[in-house]
């Protein structure tokens, strides 16, 4: 009977998302952990793979297609032995069947996001889509992973012996096989030239300018914080801090740390502090949940860093309880993750206080915007020389402006202010983040 394989929740805030790609075709055979499709959703591109066995035997969506919500149908599969076209001439009675589970996707790297490709047109002769060179009707039997792999080295399969069953190509062929040129049947015709675009101009701004749809990170950017402005009641504490000890410290812990490979950065000793400050203030450690308050026993510290598909906010769990060093060590590769979109849903979603830094770009202060479900979010500016009074005396020291934002249903000002007073308090004396 033919197998219903269903949009995929890929994470738990997911409701729907872009088929960005389509990684098999109709007629392609596929194994368990095949990877079979990049699906974007709320915060990355992500692949998922199949669980069962069978020939694809219709594309229900195809890729490119957005909003698409999570448990629609996107294809057929025909189970072994099952004749294709019966399998996708049935493939209303899959969509409706209960009796057989339908292949679950599992998420199994993040990817960057891109833009998704057009589709192809069924009559193109392309390797990939199940063809020879020649244009007969024998296929190139594959796997969607050697078949991807190809594409991406420039290998035409037709000239690539398989090692799997029944001479399948597979992963090991084409990552040992040299690029060569596709036979110039398969070689698409250069498009023509097109015009200029014609400059359209802004609406009431009456500009120039260049439409760029919003990808699924950006929408969802965008509902949360006109939700977080709209709903919660900002209250915003500044403090000015002094870094000239915590830089002072920074310096001869790294001197240590070098042996190790271990380089901290300011903001690493900031993730700390912060994490310190909430555990001498618990009643920041917060988040306001309708009629109950939320506060939590861990300090869960999301680190503002910037993706080329949006802001994502990767996590340091229990960050109060680490050292510096595993600090460093995590934040260095969940921003490296971030940056490439690779990062995993449990590595972004959940925390109980965030972090902002934007003294790496001269800001020298800014009220940051609180990530519901949490009650406060540090933004930190950049250390800079300042006239500063110091045990009485005015003297030139690197001072830091830091501003709380605090969700006031759950936090009193007092409370706020005592939070950015321990901040302060562990900044200018670095050694409690050490202990």
């Amino acid at each position: 009977m033919p197998i219903a394989i269903k949009m995929p929740a890929l994470s738990p805030t997911m409701e729907e998302g872009t088929l960005a790609k389509w990684l098999v075709a109709v007629g392609d055979t596929v194994s368990a952990g095949d990877i079979m499709a990049e699906i974007e959703t709320d915060k990355a591109t992500m692949e998922f793979e199949a669980v069962d066995e069978g020939v694809i035997a219709k594309i229900e969506v195809a890729e490119g297609t957005e909003n698409v919500a999570v448990g629609t149908v996107i294809a057929i599969l025909a189970e072994e032995g099952e004749d294709v076209e019966e399998a996708a001439a049935a493939g209303g009675d899959a969509k409706g069947a209960e009796s057989k589970e339908p292949v679950r996707a599992e998420p199994v790297e993040a990817l960057p996001s891109s833009p998704a490709p057009t589709s192809q047109k069924k009559d193109s002769p392309s390797t990939s889509s199940g063809q020879t060179a020649s244009g007969s009707s024998d296929r190139i039997i594959a796997s969607p992973l050697a078949k991807r792999i190809a594409e991406q080295k420039g290998i035409d399969l037709s000239s690539v012996k398989g090692s799997g069953p029944n001479c399948r190509i597979v992963k090991a062929d084409v990552e040992g096989a040299q690029p060569g040129a596709v036979p110039a049947k398969a070689e698409a015709a250069p498009a023509p030239a097109s015009a200029p675009a014609p400059v359209q101009l802004g609406g009431d701004l009456d500009a120039p300018y260049e439409a760029h749809k919003l990808n699924n990170v950006r929408k969802v950017i965008a509902r949360r914080l006109t939700e977080a402005k709209q709903t919660i009641p900002h209250i915003y504490l500044t403090v000015d801090v002094r870094l000239d000890a915590l830089l002072k410290l920074r310096s001869e812990l790294n001197k240590s740390l070098e042996a190790d490979g271990v380089k901290l950065s300011v903001n690493d000793l900031l993730i700390k502090a912060l994490a310190r400050a909430l555990q001498r203030v618990p009643a920041c450690n917060v988040s306001f949940q309708g009629d109950e308050l939320f506060q939590y026993t861990r300090e869960d510290i999301s680190v503002a860093v910037a993706a080329p598909s949006g802001l994502i906010t990767p996590i340091i769990r229990d960050a109060g309880r680490k050292g510096l060093a595993q600090i460093s060590t995590e934040m260095k590769d969940l921003a490296g993750k971030a940056r490439d979109g690779k990062l995993q849903p449990h590595e972004f979603q959940g925390g109980t206080a965030s972090l902002s830094n934007l003294g790496m770009f001269g800001t020298k202060q800014f009220d940051a915007v609180i990530n519901p479900p949490q009650a406060m979010i540090l933004a930190v500016g950049a250390g800079e020389q300042r006239p500063h009074v110091v045990d009485g005396a005015l003297q030139v020291a690197t001072v830091m402006s830091a501003t709380g934002s605090f969700d006031h249903r759950a936090i009193d000002g007092a409370d706020g202010a005592q939070l950015m007073q321990a901040f302060q308090q562990l900044v200018e004396n670095p050694m409690g983040l050490v202990v």
